[in-house]
């Protein structure tokens, strides 16, 4: 039976309201519960979930929602003490928390009128709007909200880029600027080594390695997942290059894409035969079969971050051999499938690449409902997709979609290996290794008992001074069982190796190729290099989280604290946007 209550005017952010949703969950007696703001788009995903009532639909985009599934009525009471004293432990956080607060835009901008960004994670409905008056305030947007229309993006992107601003996202997971880590972040040695991307798991894996193997990096910009449309055309990427080419600490450049619309593509690269620094590629799915002088392009993660070493240090490029030790696991001849349960989505877009090239799979690769590859038994997840966390808290916070596929694949008589990766940093769970090697250690122990092996091969992005303890995350899974390995790279190829399975890889030699490509003529503005010089001064909109993560890396923060305008109301927060780009318009032209 369903019951509904609505608690009128207690905003939460959406993290906060998923860690909730979780820890009700847990109480007896309950069989599902959903705990969201009651926006428009939240009911929907009620509805979705059969969780929709008819109380519901009197809730505001300011109502906290809560909608409880159980048999026993008298669960309400206790429900309503834990949601009661959950939140109250949040406020005691926030009490203790000596970041400045704005309820306005004018007050963010008195609090601190040298801020140079705005950091947005609020609903995805809301985003524009706020990115719109960032830039009309003289602001970068770092956009970490989704579902914003790629009309809008762009728009946004155009209005930045005529300003000599940088829009970062939306959808933009991982950044650091400046030593400073913005969104879901690592805590990466300082060098001389930028880096741009369109991926985020992309930035964190090439970046942490970057890290493990003694260099550092200057700047990570993040782009978004759509920068390198055809529609958005890489306006951020092609800015972002022009300003570490010209930022002065930055000697190596590392441009990273999921796979992007070629034209784009080539505009990139064209672009990048013009500057002076040395500069790496990886456009995931492409296997280069050569290099260019003063410009490599990688097949993997693991040797892009090499490739960018080796120019850091101006050593000559070399061709990274990956050395795969087969482990001592005796399969049954029924066992011959792999499958990949990934929190980060680039790195399961590498490791379906590496499989289907192994396997010369022709077809296989998809990007439907989480799956980057399903074929003939060997499967990858993307459990970060949005079919997975409408509503749910990330694989990176909450691993219980994740046990699940993992048991499901374990009962599989014909499961061989099973891949994963546990990604630290900021905004990640601090003992996710910890959460998951209870449910690994059973289902290898329940394959023994039935007459099998199975081996369980993982990876652990981060570094050792990321908040989780890094060499303690490793230790934790191998206790457990999982055999870990230094990069998803390695990780994906030791499970291929397990099946008789090799990924082949020429040496690329340097070669000259003519662009056919005019390349774009940009100049890095000063709002830019000074972005990337100093550290940065945020505006926050958005997860708390995000500012203590900024905080404590020496950067500087005023939190917005952010409730949607207009009751909600999409129209009406149309209306106001143009009014106030109406009203910054005018006072320009004074």
């Amino acid at each position: 039976m369903l019951h509904t209550i609505i608690k009128e005017n207690a905003y939460q952010d959406s993290v906060v309201l998923m860690l909730l949703t979780n820890k009700v969950s847990t109480i007896d007696g309950v069989n599902r519960v959903s705990i969201m703001m009651g926006t428009p788009a939240n009911k929907d995903i009620f509805g979705t979930s059969g969780l929709r009532t008819e109380e519901l639909e009197a809730a505001s985009a300011n109502d906290m929602a809560i909608v409880v599934d159980t048999e026993d009525a008298s669960k309400i009471d206790e429900i309503l003490a834990e949601v009661d004293a959950f939140l109250a432990s949040q406020a005691t956080k926030e009490s203790s928390n000596t970041t400045e607060t704005a309820r306005t835009w004018d007050k963010a901008m008195k609090l601190d009128s040298d801020a140079n960004m705005a950091l947005i994670s609020i609903p995805g409905t809301y985003a524009a709007a706020e990115a719109d008056r960032a830039l009309d305030e003289g602001l970068h947007a770092f956009i970490f909200s989704d579902n914003m229309p790629i009309e809008e993006e762009l728009r946004l992107k155009q209005k930045a880029h005529d300003k000599g601003l940088l829009v970062m996202g939306p959808d933009c997971g991982t950044g650091i600027v400046n030593g400073v880590p913005m969104a879901f972040t690592n805590v990466v040695k300082p060098g001389n080594i930028g880096i741009v991307g369109a991926s985020g798991t992309g930035i964190q894996e090439v970046s942490t390695i970057i890290d493990r193997l003694g260099g550092g990096v200057t700047n990570a910009i993040g782009t978004g997942g759509r920068d390198l449309s055809e529609t958005v055309g890489g306006i951020t990427m092609l800015d972002a290059i022009a300003a570490l080419e010209k930022q002065a600490d930055t000697d190596v450049i590392v441009v990273i894409s999921k796979p992007p619309a070629k034209a784009i593509r080539d505009k990139v690269l064209a672009l990048l035969r013009t500057i002076t620094k040395p500069a790496v590629t990886i456009f995931l799915g492409e296997k280069p079969t050569y290099h260019e002088a003063n410009l490599y392009h990688a097949y993997t993660l693991e040797e892009t971050a090499r490739i960018a070493i080796a120019l850091a240090k101006g050593e000559a490029v070399k061709a990274v051999e990956t050395q795969i030790v087969k482990p001592e696991i005796g399969l049954t001849p029924e066992q011959k499938h792999i499958k990949g349960y990934y929190s980060g989505g680039t790195l399961a877009s590498e490791a379906a690449m590496l499989i289907a090239d192994a396997l010369q799979l022709k077809e296989g690769l998809i990007k439907q409902d989480g799956y980057i590859l399903k074929t003939e038994g060997h499967e990858v997840i993307d459990l970060g997709d949005d079919i997975y966390t409408q509503g749910k808290p990330h694989p990176m916070i909450d691993p219980e979609k994740r046990i699940a596929f993992i048991e499901d694949a374990a009962n599989d008589p014909e499961t061989a290996v099973i891949l994963l990766d546990v990604v630290l940093g900021y905004g990640s769970h601090e003992d996710m290794a910890g959460q998951l090697a209870p449910a690994i250690k059973d289902v290898i122990a329940k394959a023994k008992a039935a007459g099998r092996e199975l081996a369980v091969i993982g990876t652990v992005c981060g570094t050792l001074q990321d908040p989780q303890d890094y060499n303690e995350q490793r230790q934790t899974l191998e206790t457990a069982g999982v055999i870990v390995k230094d990069s998803n790279n390695e990780a994906v190829r030791t499970g291929l190796a397990l099946v008789g399975r090799t990924v082949e890889e020429a040496d690329k030699a340097i070669r000259e190729v003519e662009s056919g490509e005019a390349a774009p003529i940009l100049e890095a503005s000063d709002a830019m290099l000074d972005l990337l010089a100093k550290q940065p001064r945020v505006i926050n909109i958005g997860l708390k989280s995000f500012a203590e993560a900024i905080t404590e890396t020496g950067g500087r923060v005023v939190q917005f604290d952010w409730r949607p305008v207009a009751g909600g109301n999409p129209e009406l927060q149309k209306v106001l946007q143009f009014l106030n780009s109406y009203r910054a318009e005018t006072a320009d032209v004074k």
